[in-house]
């Protein structure tokens, strides 16, 4: 901001400082900066909203492989025993119909079965992406060696 400008906020009065230019700015940034009224960041300045880390006391705790692959096993046997919870709770009788062909199946095991299909589905479509990916990324590399 020039000498002399004011902002709707300092109501009507001139900023204090306005029109040097910000000792922050290396180089001497001429003061007409469209931000040189923003406060300024120290590499040391934690970002407003974030927690720092305590200078004393116990060590930060690691994330470790096997910490996260326990992690997901807890998540998949709670997945698990909820699904057998649904499936068990489900145990009428459902008519299905496919290709021609005809049965019975509990409601909840044909549930089971049409969402492990559709999950099969998106892996499969998943994998053909990564190999056409994989496919392109090495032509790449081939046509760089050139």
């Amino acid at each position: 901001m020039s000498a002399g400008q004011t902002t709707p906020e300092s109501n009507g009065r001139q900023e204090p400082g306005a029109g040097t230019p910000s000792p922050g700015l290396a180089g001497g940034a001429d003061s007409t900066a469209p931000y040189s009224n923003a406060p300024s960041y120290s590499p040391d300045t934690p970002a407003a909203g974030t927690a720092t880390a305590p200078t004393s006391g116990p060590a930060q705790r690691q994330v470790t492989r096997t910490g996260v692959i326990w992690a997901a096993v807890v998540a998949a046997l709670v997945l698990l025993i909820l699904l057998i919870i649904f499936i068990l709770q489900n145990q009428e009788q459902a008519l299905v119909k496919f290709l021609g062909l005809e049965g019975s199946v509990p409601l909840g095991m044909a549930l089971f079965i049409a969402s492990v299909t559709g999950g099969v589905l998106v892996a499969a479509a998943g994998g053909a992406r990564i190999l056409q990916l994989r496919a392109s990324a090495h032509r790449a590399r081939v046509r760089q060696r050139r």
